[in-house]
């Protein structure tokens, strides 16, 4: 659990209402059913416009990497590869069969069975490069979806706070009406400045520094195999590796 998302996820909640309560303007004013909307439902239809189905659904599959990111120990991962290095030194890379399906992690298993099949080394590091780039560039195309969604939100602001002056016009002959017509005319403006602010480019960008920590790990197992593959000493694999821990 990401406990720091969590208090900013609370803290940029806090700041909204605490800053409208504290500038007199109260919750009520928050809350403007036609700003929700134009601005989030509008914001919803221009990246669904935007995006291909497959990268909206991965998209919305990852985003939990915000609060509960994917579960890395790379000190624990760098044991468990000297250990194979080990057992490859004393039984042979078919003694790392029994290992294979024992992995929870697709990536790692499927590098694994390249090492037990007998793949050479630079074949090995080619597939699996292959398919660290493809996971990739998955991943990071679902997290500019939240990116382009904070590029769309402030402007749909602006077109609510447009239409809401317009309302605001039509109704210049009665002046008590003025005052709250104005006010709900910005709040539109709120919600596309706040929720790109505070919610979709944020996200984005921990979405990117997760998945580029992800990479790292993949980096580091690539690296760790193709070592085993090529016969290196256990402690020459385990100093190499020791590097991706800073």
């Amino acid at each position: 659990m990401d406990r720091l998302s969590l208090i900013g996820l609370f803290l940029a909640l806090a700041s909204l209402v605490g800053g409208s309560i504290l500038k007199g303007a109260g919750l009520a004013s928050l809350w403007s059913p036609a700003a929700f909307v134009i601005v989030i439902v509008g914001t919803l239809a221009a990246i669904l416009l935007h995006t291909s189905p497959a990268v909206f659904k991965h998209a919305f599959r990852i985003v939990r990497w915000v609060v509960r990111p994917p579960a890395s120990d790379r000190a624990e991962l760098i044991r468990q590869i000297v250990e194979w290095s080990n057992i490859a030194r004393r039984q042979g890379l078919l003694g790392l069969e029994a290992q294979v399906d024992a992995q929870d992690d697709p990536f790692l298993r499927k590098g694994l069975q390249l090492l037990v099949d007998g793949v050479e080394p630079e074949t090995i590091r080619h597939m699996m490069e292959i398919e660290l780039g493809s996971q990739e560039s998955q991943d990071l195309a679902a997290s500019k979806v939240f990116e382009s969604m904070g590029i769309y939100a402030p402007t749909l602001g602006i077109i609510g706070a447009v239409l809401g002056l317009i309302a605001v016009m039509k109704n210049l002959a009665d002046p008590s009406k003025l005052g709250h017509g104005i006010a709900a005319a910005f709040t539109a403006t709120i919600y596309g400045i706040a929720s790109a602010n505070l919610l979709f480019l944020p996200v984005s960008a921990k979405l990117k520094s997760v998945i580029h920590h992800n990479s790292r790990d993949r980096e580091m197992i690539i690296e760790g195999l193709i070592s085993i593959a090529q016969g290196e000493n256990p402690r020459n694999i385990e100093t190499n590796l020791s590097g991706f821990l800073h």
